[in-house]
């Protein structure tokens, strides 16, 4: 996913710095001061990525710079893990004359890895700036207050005969699902938008729901309120509302007990943004 190949390298990169800044590291005086600067300035980005992780749609100047931020990360998590490579490495080696040899070597090494840290350090601070000259929090913000079609809703009530060789596809999921062999069975849908996945889904859904004690679709977003979802999925299941609901764990129990002796349907659906 665009946004979670963002924040999946930022995270571990945070925590490289943190330990770059511990004790064992203290005598690099010069890049623990530029190390420092440039988790000061990820951490203040990492914020406005997380919340940028929760919407559907954004402004095309916060996409690019959010872009911007991913190959910068990856580059800093390559030249951290170079960096911490060396030291490791130098830790490990016995021997005075050898120790000497190497150190002579890893000077010039570490003396670009620190010119190279400094860099992307500036890098960050000029990220941070072009954050604020293109506003780009104002442009996340302003999002907030737009109400957005889910593309999904219109897949829902799409007529099949519109998607060319829906037959076969249909077939072959009624087929693994009925599939008498195996109790608990789950089947995936994935592909490019635009295929008629949820269009698909909805048919075997139509097809094969009445043979079911049971059954609920259900639209899952990225980063859901599971006691939402769960509550709603009680709602379709025709399950009498509890008034002592109230955890998360409570709706799990709930929903575990009332299907435990059914035959059930559920059918999930959901957006993923995807970045090749």
């Amino acid at each position: 996913m665009a946004v979670s190949a963002t924040t999946g390298v930022m995270n571990p990169l945070l925590g490289k710095l943190t330990k770059l800044l511990d004790e064992e590291y203290k005598k690099f005086t010069g890049v623990r001061k530029q190390v420092f600067i440039l988790k000061d300035e990820l951490s203040a980005m990492k914020a406005l990525l997380d919340k940028m992780e929760l919407m559907d749609k954004l402004d095309s100047s916060a996409k690019d710079w959010r872009e911007h931020i991913r190959d910068m990360t990856y580059d800093m998590d390559n030249c951290i893990d170079d960096f911490m490579h060396d030291i490791e490495c130098a830790h490990g080696k016995k021997g005075f004359v050898r120790k000497m040899a190497q150190r002579l070597k890893r000077l010039g090494r570490r003396h670009q890895i620190a010119n190279r840290i400094e860099e992307l350090k500036d890098l960050a601070v000029e990220a941070n700036a072009r954050r604020e000259r293109y506003k780009i929090d104002d442009c996340i913000n302003s999002s907030h207050d737009i109400v957005l079609v889910d593309p999904r809703m219109t897949a829902i009530y799409k007529e099949a005969a519109s998607l060319v060789g829906i037959d076969g596809p249909r077939e072959e999921l009624v087929s693994l699902l009925m599939d008498s062999h195996k109790k608990l069975k789950v089947v995936s849908i994935v592909g490019f938008g635009g295929l008629g996945k949820t269009t698909l889904a909805k048919q075997v859904y139509d097809e094969i729901g009445g043979r079911f004690n049971c059954k609920a679709f259900v639209s899952v977003s990225q980063r859901p309120d599971m006691k939402s979802l769960l509550d709603g999925l009680q709602f379709k299941l025709g399950m009498e509302e509890s008034s002592h609901a109230h955890e998360l764990q409570d709706f799990i129990d709930g929903l575990r007990e009332y299907l435990k002796d059914k035959r059930y349907f559920l059918l999930y659906y959901s957006l993923i943004y995807l970045h090749g």
